[in-house]
């Protein structure tokens, strides 16, 4: 990271990430190199070594700031905590087990920067999923309903890598696993979505964090919310002073 404010904030949640997360930070300080960057790390609450790593891993990374939860509150609130500490106009975010490819996030950027600003979010599109068959089913029919209900133009809407404008999430309704409605929040808001394909890993070490059957449960309740919120939205179109 140079001495100037950095333009761009990688914001990563981890939990109990402590086989993941030294790789995790080399790869991103690789695929950020020579830009005004820096990488948030937001530990919520882990149980194991992740904290201490993470704090060993700042003497060699300049770029690296930590947070720590005090208590579990879940991947949403680790990611919204990172951006309000992000100083860069751009946030990217990635999931803490390693599966996204840090080497894919610059192309993203590139593809947000070179945008007319009314693109607000650029995500990612798994290929070629690392995932076992019943975590690929579930999160096809997933992806399918939530896209039919609530017309967000995302294929994948769970992939963990995207990147958008912060000052664009900042005006957007927080809720818990706000992450995985993105788009049609900021469709809600007025902007535009833009996706590109990425690649995808298998996870090398730890666990998921959540079963099928606890993301149905959470997605049947917040996916009614949000159709809710899309209801009582009325967009005023440009706004301009006069």
């Amino acid at each position: 990271m140079t001495a100037e404010l950095p333009r761009i904030s990688v914001v990563v949640p981890v939990h109990d990430e402590a086989g993941a997360v030294e790789t995790l930070v080399t790869e991103i300080a690789e695929a950020f190199s020579g830009r005004a960057y820096e990488m948030v790390l937001v530990n919520d609450a882990s149980r194991d070594q992740t904290l201490t790593i993470l704090q060993d891993l700042k003497a060699r990374f300049p770029a690296l700031r930590v947070l720590s939860h005090g208590a579990n509150a879940g991947q949403s609130r680790a990611v919204r905590t990172g951006i309000l500490a992000a100083r860069g106009e751009v946030v990217v975010t990635l999931d803490g087990d390693g599966q996204n490819p840090p080497s894919e996030a610059p192309k993203l950027v590139d593809a947000l920067l070179a945008a007319p600003p009314e693109v607000a979010l650029v995500g990612g599109v798994r290929q070629r999923r690392q995932d076992t068959g019943a975590k690929l089913w579930a999160s096809r029919w997933a992806n399918r309903i939530r896209k039919r209900l609530l017309g967000d133009d995302a294929d994948d809407t769970g992939c963990g890598l995207k990147a958008f404008r912060r000052d664009a999430f900042l005006r957007l309704p927080y809720f818990d696993h706000i992450h995985r409605y993105l788009p049609a929040l900021m469709i809600r808001e007025g902007y535009q979505n833009r996706y590109l394909p990425i690649t995808h890993r298998a996870r090398d070490s730890g666990r998921s964090k959540y079963t099928n059957w606890e993301r149905l449960m959470a997605s049947l309740s917040d996916l009614l919310g949000v159709m809710w919120l899309k209801s009582r939205s009325r967009n005023p179109g440009r706004v301009t002073e006069v």
